[in-house]
């Protein structure tokens, strides 16, 4: 088992940055490749990033490329999102998940651990 828990959302106006912060305990945290979603009111969860069990291999999704990075810290079992020039359109819940394939990142259904989530509002 793998417990995950995320932190760091909150209420932002546009243009602005947030760090999200998922920490993970239980199993061993680099045995795991790390995404992050998000799911918006009324849609399905989307693929956000993801980065591999090393920290040398990302994933982004289009719309958030150029403004987010991922980046892991194994030795402090903990996945980060920097989210930068936000826009309302990011405003989500977001979540952090483990996952072992790597091509299987950006597919929802291949996480076998997820967090409950951190609300990110970004106001116009």
């Amino acid at each position: 088992q793998v417990q995950l828990v995320e932190s760091g959302g909150g209420l932002v106006q546009a243009g602005g940055s947030l760090r999200l912060s998922c920490a993970a305990s239980g199993r061993t945290f680099s045995d795991y490749n790390m995404g992050w979603f998000r799911q918006a009111p009324g849609k399905e969860r989307e693929f956000v990033a993801s980065i591999n069990k090393v920290g040398q291999l990302t994933d982004y999704a289009d719309s958030v490329k150029v403004r987010f990075t991922i980046s892991r810290d194994n030795a402090k079992n903990t996945v980060y999102l920097q989210m930068n020039s936000l826009k309302p359109e990011d405003t989500a819940v977001y979540f952090c998940g483990a996952v072992q394939g790597w091509s299987r990142t950006q597919l929802y259904g291949s996480y076998s651990y997820w967090g409950q989530g951190t609300q990110v509002t970004v106001s116009s």
